[in-house]
């Protein structure tokens, strides 16, 4: 394994895109103490959706793990611009899924391991978090997944 996060993630052949402008009234992200907290990433990619709808709908499972891990991609920019380092991060505390769906959807968690999985490439042991994962009727601009996140800062 490499010994940065910036190089796991150029081992993965991922970049962090550039980090989204809050759409409403909030901030990206809040520093407490040592604890950042990053709000909710959509999908964006370049700016735009690259799927919407629902899980058990249009999109498949499959294609939401990706959206999730495109999320978590997005929750780093978001990290990368309010620390300036990713090796800064000493631990992912917590994720947090939402996943837009159908009422019979019931793969939430698999869904949101997509985000999980690569928190854990990324930082490895420091990757492994708490998490919570809820099904949703709908998310903003019909995105199917969005993620928050904590981490630990030093």
């Amino acid at each position: 394994m490499s010994d940065t996060p910036a190089d796991r993630l150029a081992a993965l052949g991922l970049s962090l895109p550039e980090a989204a402008a809050p759409v409403a009234t909030y901030v990206a992200t809040v520093q407490t103490g040592n604890l950042l907290v990053v709000s909710g990433q959509l999908p964006l990619v370049n700016g735009k959706l690259p799927l919407t709808g629902k899980l058990g709908g249009a999109i498949t499972p499959e294609q939401g793990k990706d959206l999730a891990r495109t999320c978590l991609l997005n929750v780093l920019a978001q990290v990368q611009a309010a620390v300036g380092d990713l090796g800064r991060v000493a631990r992912v505390v917590r994720l947090g899924g939402f996943i837009a769906c159908t009422a019979e959807f019931t793969q939430h968690a698999s869904v949101m391991n997509g985000a999980s999985d690569l928190a854990v490439a990324v930082f490895g042991d420091a990757g492994r978090h708490a998490r919570s994962t809820i099904g949703v009727p709908s998310l903003p601009l019909d995105a199917p997944v969005e993620v928050e996140a904590m981490f630990e800062i030093v």
